[in-house]
């Protein structure tokens, strides 16, 4: 089972993700430099967080043109493993991998803290080790977090049970007061169609030690390779 960190200017938490997976998980784990066009054989791929090219243009834009994302597309096509983790998420909706737009912050600050989210589906390959409705607690770091769509597209999220986590408070109730950012439906974390593709705002790679605070995102990476490794949701 072999993971994939990508790689592009102004990633920062890079190094935050391959320690997760190689030392903490122990798998085998490589850098894909954005500009390379292969993904080395990996099972997983994880866009990190971080502001890629600088945000100059919109969170993702500049990145969705970087080289690679031709073989992450076509891998993604194929039914490979991707997640996307803060910009990583951004990077998805930009290539079109997710739907929706990220707009900024409700207040027009950078937020950067722990957050309460409520596990809303436990069917898919990124949660399925997770109880649903379990309250995670998990830090983000973003200022273009608030999560939009049209109604039509968001009536099939809901309808299909694509959206995977929502901001909530400590109760695990979706109030307007735990809506950190503004997102549309108090949404966090939304999977493909087919499952394969996951993005979210909170950092699961920040909440996997205890040492942190917080092991709550090892959810994510224990469902993910219980997934790799059986093929199973149960």
């Amino acid at each position: 089972m072999k993971c994939g960190v990508v790689i592009f200017p102004g990633s920062n938490c890079d190094f935050d993700t391959h320690h997760v997976l190689k030392n903490v998980y122990g798998r085998d784990t490589v850098f894909l430099w954005h500009k390379d066009h292969s993904l080395h054989n990996c099972d997983l791929v994880i866009l990190p967080g971080g502001f890629s090219y600088g945000d100059y243009l919109r969170s993702g834009a500049i990145a969705r043109f970087s080289p690679l994302m031709q073989e992450l597309q076509e891998f993604a096509d194929r039914g490979g493993m991707v997640l996307g983790i803060c910009n990583g998420f951004q990077v998805l909706l930009e290539l079109g991998l997710l739907p929706g737009a990220m707009l900024r912050n409700k207040n027009l600050k950078f937020l950067c803290r722990h957050v309460h989210l409520s596990l809303e589906n436990t069917a898919t390959p990124f949660t399925n080790r997770g109880e649903k409705g379990r309250i995670l607690h998990i830090p983000i770091a973003h200022f273009d977090g608030n999560y939009y769509t049209d109604p039509a597209t968001l009536i099939q999220l809901k309808q299909n049970n694509r959206i995977v986590f929502r901001y909530c408070d400590t109760d695990g109730k979706i109030t307007d007061e735990s809506n950190v950012n503004g997102s549309m439906e108090n949404i966090a974390g939304l999977i493909n169609k087919d499952g394969n593709v996951l993005g979210m705002m909170p950092h699961p790679e920040r909440a996997s030690e205890a040492i942190l605070g917080s092991e709550d995102g090892r959810v994510v990476f224990d469902s993910v390779f219980h997934y790799l490794k059986t093929g199973s949701l149960q």
